[in-house]
């Protein structure tokens, strides 16, 4: 953890073989902050192999620049063209691997849970996720790609998913409850 207490820094993650979008936010308790938010073009390379390293490096710099605590990373849906699948999960592939080369603990999420927690709909577009973005975050989108808003939604989404309140007890009955607060309850 860096700086003050309860603060940590978030750094999300839509890989993509075209675009790979990605977002940074700063968390103090419960207020998230937007640091940065952009994405990484890929549609140069040819070679799938240097989409691979590339994703691979620009990770390492943003990881480097932002000293993120924690990563965020949209898991790859699943689709019925397997050729797309496996270049997705090495793009995601790389992205870790740059992670876990700066010891940055990893998370995933899945499509339908970075939206619903993000815009309560885990059918929403990326058009909804990213009008929310932009009202929870306060930015404006200018040139900023989807696929960036994307990946500053896995980040969102998972600090919503780690700073939800901590519940003390659980309880499994009114007894259970009198028995683990004997002095909340009054007996006539």
């Amino acid at each position: 953890m860096q700086g003050k207490a309860n603060e940590r820094i978030i750094l999300g993650i839509d890989p993509g073989t075209n675009i790979t979008g990605y977002g940074v936010i700063r968390t103090v308790g419960t207020v998230p902050e937007l640091i940065a938010v952009g994405s990484v073009d890929l549609s140069k390379f040819d070679d799938h192999y240097l989409i691979i390293k590339h994703i691979f490096d620009r990770t390492i710099g943003i990881i480097d620049e932002y000293h993120p605590d924690e990563l965020a990373i949209e898991a790859p849906f699943f689709g019925k063209n397997v050729q797309s699948m496996l270049k997705l999960g090495r793009a995601q592939g790389a992205a870790i691997s740059a992670a876990l080369t700066r010891s940055l603990p990893i998370f995933e999420y899945a499509p339908r849970k970075i939206k619903m927690s993000i815009t309560g709909q885990g059918a929403a577009s990326k058009e909804q996720v990213a009008a929310m973005l932009m009202n929870i975050l306060k930015f404006q989108m200018g040139d900023i790609k989807l696929d960036a808003t994307d990946g500053l939604a896995a980040a969102l989404c998972h600090f919503y998913q780690t700073n939800k309140p901590v519940q003390d007890k659980a309880y499994n009955s009114w007894k259970d409850f009198m028995n683990k607060n004997p002095k909340r309850v009054k007996l006539k």
